[in-house]
């Protein structure tokens, strides 16, 4: 069958306009998907491929441990072959276009250690007003899980100091209580003492976080605050503000806090977006048990 692949070539580099590059690894991934249908599966025309044809060869890329964006880059491949054949009349039906690509693998959020996050919060000197504004800003992402979104727009009404909590407006405007633990609370009351009345410009401005001319803070100055004083704490790990509210979820979930909790106090409309933590702290438990059970490691 690898004969239709130079046709193939003439309709994807012609008529489709595909550049070198694509066009190369289209001929490959449909070479390699021929020979195995040919060698695996017995067959010898287009017209006799099935669905389950193809699914099997996907199983034998999975089996060779290739990731789902390969898998589904040379599914990609594939359909355009069968597109080809059926354009051309090589086959009666399109078997692969009903096949959906892989999910893609969940990536591990990159969390910081409870010492990372001390260290880091010990960069900040409190004695001038912007370094106690960002040392706060730090330890209430980190303490109270906020996206910076939801930190940069907190205005001075959302802070309730006395009842220990802040109204939260997260995404789709959604509004939620979050309490405040004492570290964040005592960080705040110094901020609005002896920081903020200094930043603050004669223009009134409700939010809570403002920069040196009284305007609010910007997510791109904090990222870039959040950075510098990660380098200064040694901090190797590449480290934003949404790894503090990483951070934050993991350690409450290492500490037993139930998930459907700590769903709520992340703003995740979908429980399964939160259960991405639970990977983590099952990766955590399989590295301490390793490390620690006596059989658990093959003897050197």
């Amino acid at each position: 069958m690898t004969n239709y692949l130079i046709e193939y070539e003439m309709y994807i580099t012609t008529e489709l306009g595909l550049s070198k590059n694509t066009c190369d690894n289209y001929l490959k991934d449909n070479e390699d998907y021929l020979k195995y249908l040919m060698k695996y599966r017995n067959v010898c025309d287009p017209k006799d491929i099935s669905v389950n044809d193809i699914r099997s060869y996907l199983v034998t890329l999975k089996r060779k441990n290739l990731t789902s964006s390969s898998i589904s880059r040379k599914l990609s491949s594939i359909k355009s072959f069968h597109s080809f054949l059926v354009k051309f009349h090589y086959s009666n039906q399109n078997v692969a276009k009903t096949i959906t690509n892989p999910k893609k693998e969940k990536k591990l959020p990159t969390v910081l250690s409870l010492e990372e996050v001390d260290a880091l919060l010990a960069t900040f000197n409190e004695s001038t007003p912007l370094e106690l504004r960002n040392k706060t800003m730090v330890e209430l992402t980190y303490s109270c899980g906020l996206r910076v979104s939801e930190l940069i727009n907190l205005k001075l009404s959302s802070i309730h100091l006395q009842m220990g909590i802040i109204d939260v407006v997260g995404k789709g405007t959604k509004e939620r209580i979050v309490p405040i633990g004492n570290k964040a609370s005592e960080l705040i009351k110094r901020y609005l003492e002896f920081g903020r009345p200094k930043l603050a410009s004669p223009k009134i401005n409700d939010y809570l976080f403002l920069n040196h001319n009284g305007e609010q803070m910007t997510r791109q100055m904090f990222f870039i605050i959040i950075r510098d004083k990660a380098k200064e704490a040694n901090i190797t790990k590449a480290i934003s503000p949404h790894k503090l509210r990483h951070s934050f979820a993991t350690h409450l979930l290492e500490r037993g806090l139930d998930l459907r909790l700590i769903q709520e106090l992340l703003g995740h409309s979908d429980i399964s977006t939160t259960e991405i933590y639970t990977h983590i702290n099952s990766a955590k438990i399989k590295d301490v048990f390793e490390n620690s059970h006596p059989h658990a490691k093959n003897k050197k």
